[in-house]
């Protein structure tokens, strides 16, 4: 009998993806003292209690975010690809709007973006997880080590990204995101545990990190700090590599756009907290 696995083939070379991988890593240690910095501002203000505290969503436009990571995206052209906006984020949503306060909501105004932007995270890094549990397990098929070697650095990064983010609410007195507290969550799972082939996991993940790119791309037009329009341009342009490398795994040329769009961005209504 013959499975999806035993016909899927790395549409490019092992050495190509490496390449890419080291590339993807260096982009984001080089983006770590940006992010930190602006997260230390965001949760400053939030003591100080300016931002975080209202809903006062505002919309500095696209070119402002991108000039707001200090010309890394110019820097990462590879990063920046677009995708069909036909589709539908994984979150089953399209088009996020501006955060709306919850009677029973622990987090509010730019609270509420970085619980989802962390929560987020957290998805993507369970996703990986589950994506090495199964290539353990054979699941899979064959895995290249090239494959596996992206996954753990993406798997890495995103729980960079997720540490920072909950640095800020902490630093606000509210509980930190442990886990994935997102509508859906059930779907995701559900999907990856049907997941035959590397293909399938690599279609999957490129949702999760189209979603998450593009909702840091929304939510630099959402939060009202600095400090978090810094930190969002800074992790957006990374999010992105991840996903323009999985084009190439999943053997599609990724375009290179200006501007990240906003129609698979997830919207804070997903959260469940």
């Amino acid at each position: 009998m013959t499975t999806a696995h035993d016909n899927w083939e790395l549409p490019i070379s092992e050495a190509q993806l490496a390449r890419l991988t080291r590339d993807m890593e260096d982009a984001h240690r080089s983006t770590l003292p940006a992010m930190r910095a602006g997260a230390v501002d965001l949760a400053a203000e939030v003591r100080d209690g300016g931002a975080g505290q209202h809903e006062r969503p505002r919309d500095p436009g696209r070119r402002r975010f991108l000039a707001g990571a200090g010309g890394l995206a110019a820097a990462l052209a590879l990063a920046a690809c677009s995708s069909s906006d036909k589709d539908t984020s994984a979150s089953g949503t399209k088009g996020a709007g501006a955060p709306k306060p919850s009677a029973s909501s622990l987090y509010t105004g730019d609270l509420k973006v970085v619980a989802l932007a962390t929560a987020l995270e957290n998805q993507a890094v369970g996703a990986y997880r589950a994506t090495l549990a199964a290539a353990k397990a054979g699941k899979l098929g064959t895995v290249p080590p090239a494959v596996a070697t992206f996954v753990t650095t993406a798997m890495a990064q995103h729980s960079d990204h997720a540490k920072v983010w909950n640095a800020v609410l902490t630093g606000a007195g509210k509980p930190a995101v442990t886990g994935v507290p997102l509508t859906n969550q059930a779907a995701t799972t559900a999907a990856l545990g049907k997941a035959t082939s590397v293909g399938d996991v690599a279609k999957l993940a490129l949702q999760l990190e189209d979603q998450a790119a593009q909702t840091y791309v929304f939510a630099a037009g959402a939060v009202t700090s600095a400090g978090g329009i810094q930190t969002a341009a800074t992790i957006a342009p990374v999010e992105a590599m991840h996903a323009a490398i999985l084009h190439y795994v999943l053997g599609q040329y990724p375009v290179p756009d200006d501007f990240l769009p906003t129609s698979k961005a997830a919207s804070p209504a997903l959260l469940t907290v």
